[in-house]
């Protein structure tokens, strides 16, 4: 598959044709150029262009029906007029038509490269947006996991596997990683999916409160409890119970909770008799549980009855991939939430967020995309609507690799190849960027094996 830029150029005198020809394959586009309008729309008409540039004034076909035509069969193309014959009243027609920019004779090559490039990012930007939405499509049903991840798919089909199984799981993972987006998934993909789930974190009560709320409590138990009142546990019965930051439950409310895993019945608070439950329990932590284990503050034999199955959810920094896809996922979300027309997502904030560690992972990730929705006046969220830690974020942080630091060398390596994807392996541009010439670029290309 070629992943060069497709460039049509149309200009009828044959010097300035072939002088954009050749400055336009130096920056490494694909390019196909004509000296007539009539020409052009038959090119048109078999073959899709990123970019097209095109005079005005032409014979028999002038650069407005090479306009209308591109933006008629492909309205992502992006078309740039030139002309000697510059005026207020061309250009407003030409940008009424669609246009992306006008460019008056004599130009400057520069001038040309530069809208060019703008142009062709533009275009891109719109590609990589399809391409997510594409993907996002594909994420139907109640609960949604979205992910391209290699590790988060293998830990999916494992949820699948276990989900019709009824055993209980035992979660892990840090603070806003999705770890009850994991345990509705497998509650709605169990033969309980038609049974109710409840989520309650074991940290968020006292000791008295917790045991009300998953237990309940018989009428006249004590003072206030003036009617009968069902806990969790029971009315999660023929469906799953979901028991978040399970470490920090109190010690004499484990022993109660091991009854009810144990025996399948529970006694209300004031009450005298069992009461039999069937109930799946999924349990999560973002601590390491066998620490817990080990001071004291998580029983043995209660992890082992709920650790059947252990799933651990990995930080978003370690699944960077899927930050694009989970951005325009989450802008989807908001915009139909706040009812405003926001579709893009700027290149350079995908870019920061990319290179940023996220240290509130998912959920950090959905109030940067909410905050952006909601500041943004136009359709795209820029780096204006980032908070401002993450405007600051303009180069990549150094990560360990496998323990280590990286070398001078490595660093260099990583640094080339993610300057080369930013601008789409356009060498003459990655040099510029780079502050070093083709010819030195291309010495390091060869010396790391990256070439292609």
């Amino acid at each position: 598959m070629n992943n060069k830029v497709q460039l049509l150029i149309v200009e009828d005198e044959k010097v300035a044709l072939r002088n954009l020809e050749h400055v336009m394959k130096k920056e490494g586009y694909e390019v196909v150029g004509t000296t007539s309008g009539l020409n052009a729309l038959k090119m048109l008409q078999g073959q899709e262009f990123d970019v097209v540039l095109t005079d005005l004034k032409m014979e028999k076909v002038d650069g407005l029906e090479v306009l209308e035509k591109a933006k008629t069969l492909y309205p992502d193309t992006e078309v740039i007029m030139i002309t000697a014959y510059a005026t207020v009243t061309s250009a407003v027609e030409t940008m009424r038509k669609g246009a992306y920019h006008y460019i008056a004779k004599p130009f400057k090559l520069d001038e040309v490269r530069k809208v060019v490039m703008e142009a062709v990012e533009k275009v891109r930007l719109k590609k990589e947006n399809a391409q997510l939405r594409e993907q996002l499509e594909k994420y139907q049903g109640r609960v949604k996991i979205i992910t391209q991840d290699f590790n988060m798919q293998r830990i999916l089909d494992t949820a699948r596997q276990i989900a019709p199984t009824d055993c209980n799981v035992l979660i892990s993972g840090e603070s806003g990683t999705g770890k009850e987006l994991f345990a509705r998934y497998i509650h709605f993909n169990s033969t309980r999916a038609d049974g109710p789930f409840f989520a309650i974190n074991c940290g968020a009560f006292t000791e008295e409160l917790l045991s009300n709320e998953l237990f309940g409590h018989e009428k006249g138990a004590f003072t206030g409890a003036n009617t009968l009142k069902k806990g969790l546990i029971e009315m999660a019965s023929s469906g799953t119970l979901f028991l978040d930051e399970i470490t920090e439950m109190p010690p004499s409310m484990q022993v109660n909770l091991l009854r009810v895993i144990q025996e399948k019945e529970l006694l209300r608070v004031g009450g005298t008799e069992p009461v039999k439950v069937d109930v799946r329990f999924i349990a999560a932590t973002n601590r390491n549980i066998q620490d817990a284990i080990k001071d004291g503050h998580f029983r043995q034999d209660i992890y082992f009855r709920l650790n059947v199955v252990s799933l651990r959810v990995p930080l978003l920094s370690e699944r960077r991939d899927d930050i694009p896809l989970m951005s325009y996922y989450f802008l989807k979300k908001h915009t139909a939430l706040m009812k405003k027309n926001v579709t893009e997502i700027s290149h350079d904030v995908i870019a920061i967020l990319m290179n940023y560690d996220f240290p509130g992972n998912v959920r950090e990730l959905e109030n940067i995309i909410e905050r952006g929705v909601a500041l943004t006046n136009g359709n795209t969220i820029e780096v204006a609507h980032l908070p401002e830690d993450l405007k600051e974020l303009s180069i990549r942080t150094f990560r360990k690799k496998e323990g280590k630091l990286p070398s001078l060398e490595e660093q260099e390596e990583s640094y080339i190849k993610w300057v080369l994807k930013e601008v789409g392996s356009n060498k003459t541009l990655a040099a510029q960027i780079l502050g070093i010439d083709r010819v030195s670029l291309w010495r390091k290309l060869k010396k790391y094996g990256l070439e292609e």
